[in-house]
């Protein structure tokens, strides 16, 4: 049976003429002590976003859980990720809510030309509204000096607004969003190595686990954002509505492991216009910014990265019933995956061209299994050692000899399929050997 796709939606989005802007860099004098006070703005300016790459990523937007979906895994930018890529902190205090005052000074000086010049970036580039125009909301959360929020708000409230419209003018930071996916693609697999020139869409479908980069290690420190108030999530307002956001789903970019699927309560989707809203929604998304909670590796966990089989189930189920927005490519040998434990042997026999794709794919699946089994022997690891200050396994009854059960017999298994595999290699290149020297080969 043919597999269905979805229909894919027409997209544009908004992308100022910065050549100005980049012009007036040139009068900062302290690009260090800039960097210190604002953040990391001054690379935004000259961030080549590739729109083809964006335009198809945006197809994949979930509008359900508020995500990316993918056929075995799940990606959302997260309010970590956009602090880190912007350089600014996310403060304990309440974000823009749109009832901000301001004030302005009249000092004519370096600090003044700073000061305007990061108040053009904010109207101009973060929170584009109106072209060549920067909008009094701008001007508010520059006061706030505490945007992530905001900026992580406007690509949802976007992404959600056109997707449910059927499509349209994408308005949001979009230099910070491409930032934020390419820092998940290892440049050497990101794109499949490109060979033949594939469509974005060929590449983005042809994604695996392997080839993302689950944990960046200068979140080794930081607390996820894990829900505020009475929302079980976390809400967002943005500059034209508000929008929650799940960052249970994305445990994994921040290094914890997914042990399954998330309770449905977790993911209650919130969204409004401004203006349009519920009757003391807003009101109530604000209070829930005053109790922010935030878990770390106490609450979740070892950081590994893993996703355990419960959740990839629940993430291809999901993905079969929204469907994926383009076919999946057929299997080829662009790139070689290989957990570290791998033996190499036999690997470049794979390559030749005259081997059947048959033979490929079964390759790859075995490839998977082995590397889902070093995941899952390292997360038991970090169980006998950790479970009695972990919450989750202290329910089990004596749970260090029953994760030392579990390790035991799932090293046991991969020691087999490794040797299954050497086998496994041995016979196919014998197989490809020519007749006579096969028969002077012990």
């Amino acid at each position: 049976m043919e597999r269905q796709n979805r229909h894919t939606k027409k997209y544009s989005f908004r992308q100022p003429d910065l050549k100005e802007l980049r012009n007036l860099t040139s009068y900062v004098l302290d690009p260090l002590g800039f960097k210190a006070r604002y953040g990391k703005l001054l690379p935004l300016l000259t961030t080549h976003v590739d729109e083809g790459l964006m335009g198809t990523l945006v197809q994949f937007y979930d509008p359900l859980y508020h995500c990316f979906s993918f056929p075995d895994f799940q990606l959302l930018p997260t309010l970590e990720e956009y602090a880190h890529l912007v350089g600014i902190p996310i403060l304990d205090q309440v974000p823009f809510s749109g009832l901000e005052t301001t004030v302005y000074g009249k000092a004519m000086s370096e600090d003044a030309f700073e000061a305007i010049f990061v108040l053009l970036i904010y109207g101009l580039v973060l929170f584009p509204n109106i072209d060549k125009f920067v909008d009094v909301n701008a001007i508010r959360i520059f006061s706030v000096l505490n945007p992530v929020p905001t900026l992580l708000g406007d690509t949802y409230f976007s992404l959600h607004l056109r997707n449910a419209k059927g499509g349209g003018a994408i308005v949001c930071c979009l230099p910070l969003l491409y930032k934020w996916f390419i820092s998940d693609l290892p440049q050497t697999v990101a794109f499949k190595v490109n060979k033949g020139c594939l469509r974005w869409s060929t590449r983005l479908m042809s994604l695996t686990n392997d080839d993302i980069s689950w944990y960046d290690r200068v979140y080794d420190t930081v607390q996820i954002i894990d829900y505020c108030g009475e929302f079980p999530n976390v809400p967002l307002l943005g500059t034209c509505g508000g929008i929650s956001y799940n960052p249970i789903l994305a445990r994994r970019q921040l290094g914890f492991p997914l042990k399954d699927k998330p309770h449905s309560i977790l993911l209650e989707g919130v969204f409004f216009q401004e203006g349009k809203e519920p009757q003391g929604l807003k009101a109530r998304m604000v209070r829930a910014w005053r109790k922010v909670h935030k878990k770390g590796k106490s609450e979740l966990g070892p950081k590994n990265c893993i996703a355990l089989e419960p959740y990839t189930t629940w993430v291809r189920k999901r993905a079969s019933e929204y469907l994926m927005p383009y076919d999946y490519p057929r299997p080829t040998p662009l790139v070689v995956a290989r957990p570290s434990t791998l033996p190499n042997q036999g690997v470049e026999e794979f390559r030749d061209k005259d081997l059947s794709r048959v033979l490929i794919r079964e390759r790859e699946e075995l490839l998977q299994q082995l590397k889902e089994k070093d995941a899952l022997i390292e997360f038991l690891e970090h169980q006998v050692i950790d479970d009695l200050n972990d919450a989750w396994t202290s329910l089990l009854p004596q749970s260090s000899k029953f994760w030392k059960r579990k390790y035991d017999r799932l090293a046991k298994e991969k020691a087999n399929m490794e040797a299954a595999y050497e086998r496994e290699i041995k016979r196919l290149c014998a197989s490809r050997l020519p007749a006579s020297r096969a028969s002077r080969d012990p």
